[in-house]
């Protein structure tokens, strides 16, 4: 019996340390950042406080398996084709409205409004999810409907965001009767404080307002928006639930694997 108890105990270390080994290797494929190419060994030392002898041996045994990728003198790491092949499959799974389903509802809590997310189709957007307002006066447009992106605070909460070549506004604009002074103004408004706003525009008597959230590779992904009949809202308040959209947005940035904009 008591050798028995000594095998387990053994076996209890040895198991101890493998935990420790996997939760020391997951801290430094987590040490890499967004805008890290490469690191020197003296970065990951600082990032995740090992020593070098066993960082050196969880660097080769990550290599090894694909997961990091090392060149040069002095040698630097960098993030490996088995953590792109990993990520492929994470995304491939994405369900966008049901990771978007617990701030859609922080939002539609916080506002009483009817709350929206608009995905981009080319020049269009289209809304891939919605929760409407509980109050009798609301406005809704249902899952499916489709709009430009110039139109709209929710589209422009997303082309705000968007790298656009010469004549490229144009075209989008065309056949919307947009003026396109306005339109380059507010896209300006827009990136500046995070949001975008609209009155009258597409149903008279509703205030809209939309912020941007962000995939894993920094592109914008869409829009959160949030609609009311101005009898009940004001421009103060709009704007006080744009920021509040803000950070509800960055939120679903980071559950979808990316990084706000600085």
């Amino acid at each position: 019996m008591e050798q028995e108890q000594k095998a387990k105990d053994k076996q209890s270390e040895k198991s101890g340390e493998g935990v420790r080994a996997v939760d020391r290797a997951l801290d430094v494929l987590a040490a890499f950042e967004p805008g890290d190419s490469e690191l020197l060994v003296a970065d990951l030392v600082k990032r995740v406080g090992l020593s070098r002898p066993t960082l050196y041996r969880l660097l080769h045994t990550l290599e090894s398996k694909g997961f990091v990728a090392s060149s040069g003198e002095p040698q630097r790491f960098r993030l490996g084709p088995a953590v792109a092949r990993l990520a492929h499959v994470w995304s491939s799974t994405l369900d966008l409205s049901e990771i978007a389903r617990p701030v859609m509802a922080e939002a539609w809590a916080l506002t009483a409004e009817t709350v929206a997310l608009f995905v981009p189709r080319g020049d269009m957007r289209l809304c891939v999810a919605e929760m409407q307002s509980p109050q009798p006066i609301s406005f809704r447009r249902g899952v499916g409907y489709s709009e430009k992106l110039v139109r709209g605070a929710s589209g422009r909460a997303i082309l705000a965001f968007t790298p656009l070549k010469p004549g490229q506004l144009e075209a989008y604009a065309a056949g919307t009767n947009a003026d396109l002074g306005w339109l380059t103004d507010q896209l300006r408004v827009t990136r500046e404080r995070g949001y975008a706003m609209g009155h009258n525009e597409l149903i008279q008597g509703a205030y809209a307002v939309a912020a941007p959230f962000f995939d894993r590779s920094g592109t914008v992904a869409g829009s959160l928006g949030v609609f009311g009949p101005d009898v009940r809202l004001t421009e103060a308040r709009m704007h006080e639930f744009g920021l509040a959209l803000c950070g509800m947005a960055d939120q679903l940035t980071k559950n979808l694997g990316g990084m706000p904009p600085s």
